[in-house]
């Protein structure tokens, strides 16, 4: 009886098979994926000599959960009726002063609001 004191040999493993997996797995996940897409919002800082052609000058306070127009409560999705309903000449003018709960979304969304109204021109106060 012949007995076998080396086992059998070992052969390579190929990675040819492991890298094709790994590709097709990026290009799955690559083509699978959504991306998000940005828009801009435009922002006027206030400076100095800020002029008002005759507009009629409004003022929002944005707070976390609250949010004011001329010093009277108002409600983000009504914020746009209330300006249409104040009477104007020349445009509005809305000058947003956000307070320091208010985070930057809520302010994105005030900004979505207020381009509804027609000759509306907004300033965002630091």
């Amino acid at each position: 009886m012949t007995v076998k004191l080396q086992g059998p040999r070992r052969r390579r493993l190929s990675m040819t098979s492991l890298i094709d997996v790994i590709f097709l797995l990026l290009l799955f996940f690559m083509l699978t994926s959504t991306f998000s897409k940005f828009g801009e919002v435009e922002l006027m800082a206030a400076g100095q000599g800020a002029d008002s052609n005759g507009k009629q000058m409004l003022f929002v306070t944005l707070g976390a959960q609250s949010l004011t127009l001329n010093g009277q409560p108002a409600d983000l999705e009504r914020i746009a009726g209330l300006i249409r309903l104040q009477p104007q000449s020349g445009g509005h003018l809305v000058l947003i002063s956000p307070g320091a709960g208010a985070s930057s979304q809520r302010l994105v969304d005030l900004l979505s609001e207020l381009r509804r109204v027609e000759g509306l021109q907004t300033l965002v106060l630091g």
